[in-house]
């Protein structure tokens, strides 16, 4: 009875990935085939995609309680900070979030570079990038912009006076006006309540164009694979290691031929830290005070990144 009802399950599973829309999630996100030789690098991409979820979420939380007027803006995100319950965090959540969103795109961006992935049929796969990088520059100018202090006002004034600079200066509306590109982004002759509601309003709507802009990134990175170009995907590790922080711990182990003496090495180790506080009580505890014992815990620092090092090397007579 067991394995018919097992068989039932397989079959409705089978039915439901078959359809449309989960055939399409199931073929992108489980059955795509992942090369094993790629590294923490190739994370970076997934990371923004995380980034961009958490500003989506606080963009529309804030947004209940922000009110895109000249007179009233600053008082709403004050209002935001003060009164709602939550409200700091969700500010701080999407400030801090812009910073690591650069953060991560920035690593993605040169992890491509220095691995040249845009070459290889990935062209597009690139222009799509650099599409979505833009978009994320300007979505966080116009969010800058949204707090509308003394200093924003301002500086709002000279990056949208740059727009100047487009050659074409004439936007024909009506055959008997025209506007500037310039009076276009403000609403009118000067920054004023017309460019923050535009301004507000694309800070809003962006971040779900940078959705639509990323799922065509992601369906172009995996109609060609996003495999290391200089990598073989066929071929094995050299040798296999444990996660960083247990490097050094690693390097020991394999630095002694015999088990129970690097056993015995790591324990003196957790020995000593465990009898650091008794060995000797200092008055004045800083190092800064102390030269050989500042010196001492730069050589156990440099200590350790070189025994990290040396346990993610391959293994050598």
């Amino acid at each position: 009875m067991s394995q018919k009802r097992e068989m039932t399950i397989r079959n409705q599973l089978f039915y439901i990935l078959k359809q449309p829309i989960a055939s399409v999630l199931n073929q992108h996100f489980i059955d795509y085939p992942t090369p094993s030789n790629l590294s923490y690098w190739w994370g970076f991409g997934s990371l923004t995609g995380i980034c961009l979820v958490i500003r989506i979420v606080t963009d529309i939380f804030l947004a209940m309680h922000y009110t895109p007027h000249v007179d009233l803006a600053f008082n709403s995100v004050e209002h935001i900070m003060r009164d709602i319950e939550g409200g700091w965090l969700l500010r701080y959540m999407h400030a801090n979030g812009d910073s690591m969103f650069f953060i991560v795109v920035y690593m993605h961006m040169l992890r491509g570079l220095y691995y040249a992935s845009y070459s290889s049929h990935r062209e597009f796969v690139r222009c799509i990038g650099v599409v979505i990088f833009l978009l994320i520059i300007l979505t966080a100018y116009i969010g800058y912009v949204l707090p509308w202090g003394q200093m924003i006002v301002w500086g709002s004034t000279i990056i949208t006076i740059l727009a100047s600079a487009i050659p074409v200066q004439r936007l024909r509306v009506r055959p008997s006006s025209a506007l500037t590109i310039v009076t276009w982004l403000w609403g009118g002759f000067s920054v004023d309540n017309a460019t923050l509601n535009r301004f507000f309003t694309l800070h809003y709507l962006l971040p779900f164009i940078l959705v639509g802009a990323s799922v065509l990134h992601l369906a172009a990175l995996h109609q060609y694979g996003s495999n290391n170009p200089l990598a073989n995907p066929m071929s094995t590790p050299v040798h296999i290691v444990p996660e960083w922080y247990f490097l050094p711990v690693y390097a020991i182990l394999r630095s002694i031929p015999d088990k129970v003496r690097g056993v015995a090495a790591i324990a003196l180790v957790s020995i000593f830290l465990l009898a650091l506080p008794f060995l000797k009580s200092l008055y004045v505890r800083s190092s800064s005070f102390h030269p050989i014992y500042q010196g001492l815990f730069w050589l156990l620092l440099a200590d350790r990144c070189l025994l990290g090092w040396i346990g993610c090397q391959p293994v050598e007579p």
